[in-house]
């Protein structure tokens, strides 16, 4: 069997399977159960992608199950971090994201990019964390702004 990349649109609205996706969150210890009645125990990390693949599944939305050796042109790159293509250039000759360019075109390893992804999220939250911070200190919080003071 080889592994490849693989996207599953969502069911049409159906009911049972947003009722089976309601219970995978409550799922400890699951089975595979074979047409033929063989019961195979599921290990947590794939009771783990499953869950994780069906809830957006049940919210409408397509989900793409690629393995992490996989690499992704700069538009597919650009698409999973919703940025332009030149955005995502940009970074990549800034050398915030590694990438190879074994011909003409570049290619950025999907775990590189998740990597990157992570971060940024962690250094803007962080960002946010501190303007809170900074703004609760400065007391920007406790002003009352009456109706008078923004007509002014």
């Amino acid at each position: 069997m080889t592994v490849r990349d693989r996207t599953v649109l969502p069911p049409e609205d159906d009911a049972a399977f947003r009722d089976l996706v309601a219970q995978l969150d409550d799922l400890h210890a699951a089975e595979l159960v074979l047409a033929e009645g063989t019961r195979l125990p599921l290990p947590e990390p794939i009771a783990d992608v499953l869950s994780e693949v069906a809830h957006p599944l049940a919210r409408g939305q397509a989900v793409t199950v690629a393995p992490q050796h996989t690499t992704l042109t700069t538009q597919q790159a650009a698409d999973l971090l919703g940025v332009s293509r030149p955005t995502l250039v940009k970074l990549l000759e800034a050398g915030e994201l590694p990438y190879t360019q074994p011909g003409r075109h570049r290619r950025i390893r999907l775990t590189d990019l998740l990597t990157y992804r992570e971060r940024n999220r962690t250094e803007r939250k962080d960002g946010f964390d501190e303007v809170a911070r900074t703004s609760d200190e400065a007391g920007l919080y406790d002003e009352e702004v009456t109706r008078s003071r923004i007509h002014r």
